[in-house]
């Protein structure tokens, strides 16, 4: 084959006949990250178990989207994907355990992508104990256990082909609860680097910086666009390209990082 040609964004081989399989939290709205992700994976040769819990999105502005799932879903399989949608609640400790039950009709895992969250703003003063308390469990509790169940699972014949990407945060002024449980969840997801080195898993943090998924309004959006050196804010598919290419083979050379892919906001 000429080089030139070659896709290194590609899957990595899972066996005769088989597409890896990669599962993905956080997938709630057509337009959010986790789609973006999906999107991405599908096209690059994932099958994809995809995680959501409805009634996050519906205590934010933008509200629940049931139909988008089953849409997402549809598109994502018309490009050659099988997908299995889950919707698990992750501030309860066996949801993880469940979500790699279902994902288990595909296959075994050999990606783990976490862009879930819950993000509630609050500040130092005013953080409530249970809004804390639920941001903890959500980023920082499920994340871990999300990795330990994909440790747990990672067959050893595909030795040097696992990744876990998560996304973070390093937003903290008026939003203490999640920048604080996102600062917990990128130490738990470094230590993986290290602790599943054996397994041949890699493991990376990703910083997006301020991504337009539909949070913003018009004088938040020009102001953030202002401050980023290509004059443009992040958009999905940006942080998508990322993740695909730190699942691919080659990005599997990447290992124990805080990536900040933000388009130079944080410079």
């Amino acid at each position: 084959m000429n080089d030139a040609t070659t896709d290194t964004t590609r899957a990595p081989a899972a066996g005769p006949g088989h597409r890896p399989v990669a599962l993905v939290t956080g997938v709630g709205r057509s337009v959010g990250l986790g789609a973006a992700i999906a999107r991405a994976l599908a096209a690059s040769g994932w099958d994809l178990a995809l995680a959501s819990w409805g009634a996050y999105d519906a205590r934010m502005a933008w509200g629940e989207s049931p139909a988008d799932g089953p849409a997402l879903a549809e598109e994502l399989e018309a490009t050659g994907a099988r997908v299995v949608l889950a919707r698990e609640d992750l501030r309860d400790p066996g949801a993880p355990e469940r979500l790699f039950a279902a994902a288990a009709e595909l296959g075994p895992v050999s990606a783990l992508v976490l862009s879930h969250c819950e993000s509630v703003d609050s500040s130092l003063l005013d953080t409530e104990i249970e809004s804390f308390d639920r941001h903890f469990d959500v980023n920082a509790r499920a994340s871990w256990l999300l990795i330990r169940a994909f440790a747990a699972q990672f067959p050893t014949q595909l030795h040097g082909s696992g990744r876990i990407v998560a996304l973070t945060s390093d937003h903290t002024v008026g939003n203490l609860p999640y920048g604080a449980s996102k600062g917990a969840l990128d130490r738990i997801v470094l230590a993986a680097a290290r602790e599943l080195g054996a397994l041949g898993v890699s493991s990376n943090v990703v910083n997006p910086g301020p991504v337009d998924t539909g949070w913003m309004d018009d004088a938040t959006r020009a102001a953030l666009a202002a401050r980023q050196p290509g004059g443009r804010l992040g958009t999905p598919a940006d942080v998508a390209g990322v993740v695909s290419f730190l699942l691919s083979p080659p990005g599997g050379w990447v290992n124990g990082q805080l990536l900040h892919a933000d388009g130079g906001f944080s410079a």
